[in-house]
Order: structure tokens, then sequence, then C-alpha cells
């Protein structure tokens, strides 16, 4: 039996970590992928292992990662138990990044990507509130938020500009085609 395997991706802001939260409380059978990542473990947002670089690096070594790539100053790594997961029949969901999607498809054949987005005034709206970016740094995600991704992958759009509740039931019914599943 093979499950399915899911990245989701998108703008800082877009509400990434809040649907992947909602779709774990709606959906105990889904397996959300905890990242290993290079930050401090008091830095916020999704719910992540924090290590050094030393041990990133080791654990790299050691083949402990399906993928690993950088992005803002920062190491990421999907666990190798994610493998497991898919083959034990699971459905799994990981938050990836849009700049290492050609490396996710290749380490992950038949993933299916969900794009995030939300309009710009949402996406600043965000940004803002979070307090942690200056205007400049805010400014730079904005534009980097326009950028296309690669061709040729199998990719899902969810606008979240709006309520939690329409993303989060568009991104359920992705992660579960058949609809007795979400009962």
């Amino acid at each position: 039996m093979s499950g399915a395997i899911f990245t989701i991706v998108g703008p800082s802001g877009a509400g990434k970590d809040t649907l992947m939260q909602a779709a774990a409380a709606r959906l105990p059978g889904l397996c959300v992928v905890r990242r290993v990542i290079t930050r401090a473990p008091d830095a916020g947002g999704e719910d992540f292992e924090a290590i050094s670089e030393a041990e990133f690096s080791t654990r790299l070594e050691r083949g402990a990662f399906a993928l690993h790539w950088q992005a803002h100053g920062l190491r990421y790594g999907i666990p190798l138990s994610v493998n497991a997961h898919v083959a034990e029949g699971k459905t799994v969901l990981f938050n990836g990044s849009r700049a290492m999607l050609r490396e996710a498809a290749q380490a992950f054949p038949g993933l299916r990507v969900i794009n995030v987005t939300a309009s710009d005034a949402v996406l600043s709206q965000r940004l803002r509130a979070r307090d942690r970016e200056s205007a400049a740094d805010i400014a730079a995600r904005l534009t980097r938020a326009r950028l296309p991704l690669p061709e040729g992958l199998d990719v899902t759009e969810i606008d979240n500009s709006g309520p939690l509740d329409m993303g989060l039931d568009r991104l359920i019914s992705i992660l579960t085609p058949d609809p007795e599943t979400t009962t």
C-alpha cells in the first residue's frame, strides 16, 4: 500500500502553518511532518525541531534527511522517516519551499504541490501583524510572492485571502479526494 505526499508552499503570511494545523485537527490520520531547522527554538511560527548548524551537518552526513535546502540564512530538512509514512499508506503533508520544488519532486515521486496564496493587501497586513520584519523586508517578501513556480509539477492553488474555513475546506478537499474521510 502506498500513501500520498503533499508539500505546501507559498509566500510568508499566506497562512500555510495555520492551514496545516487546522487540517491536522480535522484529519486525525494526516501525517504532518515536523521540519528540522537551524533556527532558534523560540523563533515562533510553525512547530519545528530546532538544531544547530553542526547538528544539521552531522545528520546530513548520516543521511537523516529525505530532502534538505537552504533559505533565508537557515537550513531546512525533511526527516527520512517521511518515506516510511508514505509506504505505510499515510497521507503526508510537509511545509516546503518554492525554491526547492524540483528537488522535492525528484525526492518524492508522485509529489503534489499545494500553493497557498493571498492578495498583496492580506499578505502585507499579516506580515506587519507579526512585527518581525521591517517595511523593506515586507516589500521584498511581497515581490518574491509573485515569482512563478517551476513548470511540470502537479500544483493546486488555494487562495487564502478570506476566512480560514474557506481555505481549510479547500485544503481538506485536496488531501482527501474521498469525502467519506473528512467525517
